[in-house]
């Protein structure tokens, strides 16, 4: 029998690399490609080299990227376009609330990438001669006092003589080691070398009036040990001006098309204290005991393959798999950033093409992993399921988690120094935009505006615009259904939605940040009266290096999103559903309060361990509900 799943997965793959490379024809227009910015500073929000590291996606490392997992499927389980929690922000993410992306790229520290690695000097029995590296400007290996040279003593019969030459014409140099090697042989060549190079620093003397620096006979000798070596020196600047060009043509054609694997496991051992929960009908009563509080483990995986078609272009694939699980639940309130539900294997959560558009926008489009989780940056570094908090509620913000879109398009554009725009729409329907289903598609469209006003702050706004075909925000914490259940049809009314929110980080010292966000969301049932307000907010404070370099120390308080206002029709109202039914508009009766403490202790550049405390009051946002103790063990694999 045919393979249709296969099938399926294959078209997805073709039908995103089509869309992708036909998107890159449609914006690779020669007015777009504009040139780096001269003016963009190091320590810019989002810089340029935001940009250019945004489409990358590169791998989780010890410290997974700020958005570490980008899949759409998961709640907070990262960017592409990634988790040191003082690396910078990233243009990206992660997927949803479970494990942060690589996006990572932190807003005011963007552009300051780590320069590579310096090799080793050569040791000197492995090099008995290296070359001989005559002065140049700024050169490091510029001899400005002879007793520099560790090897030349004054009893040497030729100290003199590079007395002079070190002190009056500043055109001697040694070995890297600090030796000069009077002893050893010397070729045609580098004594020719030599001549030029003392020649150059007298004629730029001269040039300057200095003539009381410069002896007249020893110019006259210089200039006939020049004339007598014209040849080699003519050979080796040759040779010089062959090896550059030689060096520039393979810089120009280096590039081959690779493939690479990054991904991470967590296991997670997690718990929560019994509890019993007043439900519909609210009288009250704490009439239902919650069913799943027995000690259980969850193992999550995420692998991830990039493949470079080019230095501005690649292809994202991942896939993920679970197995355990903290269900069944009474409130979402419990939700863990790792947890997104068992799978019978793995499951594409990636399947996009990005790609550089000039030196400041960058566009990813694909049938997977495209939504604001992995394409918008996030200001608080520790943002990861796998290395920062452990609630999908304390990943970001609940409203950039709407929708949870699969497939879309996306845009990151560094118009200035300090300033971004992000730009996704997405949709849940597997495959690109709308497919046969139509009009039932989960839609979302959000942007953000991404600004480093000061050095040690970061902030982004942002506006979301969501069709819900069933009234569910899917925004993985709090009231994310806002119309209720017909008993009948046993089906919800679809909403529209207009959501705007704000993030803030503030860096205090290399050891303190302080940050927050706050959101509010207005929905409708189309053609119906009545509109569903909610709002929430977070306070945080990390601890970057608490106790150690590489560990992070974390305390979160916050307010999931809470239904403040309803005024839908009757049957549609949940606060009145849950409540009375009698029609009554209004909010919720209480007010769930999210608290979190929690301490990730980096074994290695590979693995940590992050024990925690999840308290959550009024659950549900019901006032007579039992408060909820959640302990969570968390161990990370990143390679």
């Amino acid at each position: 029998m045919p393979n249709h799943k296969c099938d399926r997965q294959i078209w997805k793959i073709f039908s995103s690399l089509i869309v992708g490379f036909g998107l890159q024809a449609l914006f690779s227009i020669s007015a777009l490609a504009e040139t780096t910015d001269p003016e963009t500073t190091a320590n810019s929000a989002h810089s340029e080299d935001s940009v250019n590291e945004w489409y990358q996606l590169p791998a989780p490392t010890n410290n997974l990227p700020d958005n570490f997992d980008r899949n759409p499927a998961r709640q907070s389980v990262g960017n592409p376009h990634n988790v040191d929690v003082t690396s910078p922000i990233n243009a990206t993410s992660e997927p949803p609330v479970p494990i942060a992306s690589e996006r990572a790229t932190h807003i005011s520290e963007a552009s300051q990438t780590q320069p590579a690695e310096i090799p080793p000097l050569v040791e000197e029995n492995k090099l008995e001669n290296p070359p001989l590296v005559y002065p140049a400007e700024n050169s490091l290996e510029q001899v400005t006092s002879v007793s520099q040279l560790s090897d030349v003593q004054p009893t040497d019969w030729a100290f003199q003589a590079l007395q002079s030459l070190v002190e009056k014409y500043g055109c001697i140099a040694g070995y890297p080691d600090g030796t000069y090697r009077g002893n050893r042989a010397l070729t045609r060549y580098e004594f020719a070398a030599g001549i030029n190079a003392c020649l150059d620093k007298i004629r730029e003397y001269t040039a300057k009036q200095t003539e009381n620096q410069v002896n007249r006979n020893d110019l006259i000798k210089m200039q006939k040990l020049q004339e007598e070596f014209a040849a080699e020196i003519a050979t080796l600047r040759g040779q010089t001006d062959l090896l550059e060009a030689r060096a520039t043509e393979l810089e120009a054609n280096q590039f081959s098309t690779t493939t690479k694997l990054s991904g991470f496991t967590v296991f997670g051992i997690q718990g929560r204290t019994p509890n019993r929960a007043d439900r519909a009908p609210r009288d009250g009563k704490r009439d239902t005991k919650d069913p799943g509080t027995n000690v259980n483990s969850i193992n999550f995986t995420q692998l991830y393959l990039t493949t470079q078609f080019s230095p501005r272009s690649n292809l994202l694939i991942g896939f993920y798999n679970q197995n355990g699980s903290n269900s069944p639940q009474l409130t979402e309130d419990v939700n863990l950033a790792y947890n997104l539900g068992e799978t019978p294997g793995f499951t594409i959560s990636d399947l996009n093409y990005r790609f550089l558009v000039g030196d400041k926008l960058a566009v990813f489009a694909g049938t997977a992993g495209v939504n604001m989780i992995t394409g918008f940056r996030g200001p608080n570094r520790a943002e990861s399921a796998a290395s920062g908090p452990l609630s999908a509620f304390a990943q970001r913000n609940p409203i950039l988690n709407t929708g949870l879109g699969l497939g879309g398009i996306g845009i990151d554009w560094q118009f200035a120094n300090r300033a971004s725009l992000q730009a996704v729409y997405s949709t849940n329907i597997p495959g690109f935009f709308v497919s046969s289903n139509g009009s039932k598609g989960h839609n979302t469209l959000g942007v953000q505006l991404t600004l480093t006003p000061a050095d040690p702050v970061d902030v982004t706004v942002y506006y979301v615009n969501d069709y819900s075909p069933d009234g569910n925000l899917i925004s993985l914490a709090g009231d994310r259904q806002l119309t209720a259940i017909n008993p009948s049809t046993n089906k919800s009314e679809p909403l529209e939605t207009n959501a705007v929110g704000a993030s803030l980080n503030w860096r205090i010292s290399s050891r303190v940040s302080l940050g927050g966000w706050a959101g509010y969301t207005n929905s409708r049932i189309p053609g119906k009266s009545g509109t569903v307000a909610t709002t929430n907010y977070m306070v945080f404070l990390n601890f970057p290096d608490l106790f150690n370099s590489g560990n992070l120390g974390g305390i979160y308080i916050g307010q999931p999103p809470k239904i403040v206002s309803s005024n839908l029709p009757t049957g549609n109202n949940v606060p009145d559903f849950l409540d009375t039914g009698l029609g009554r508009s209004g909010g919720q009766p209480g007010t769930t309060t999210h608290v979190e403490v929690f301490y990730r202790w980096q074994v290695n550049d590979n693995i940590s361990v992050t024990p925690g405390l999840i308290l959550i009051f009024q659950p549900g946002h019901t006032p007579d509900s039992d408060p909820i103790s959640v302990g969570v063990l968390r161990t990370s694999f990143s390679f």
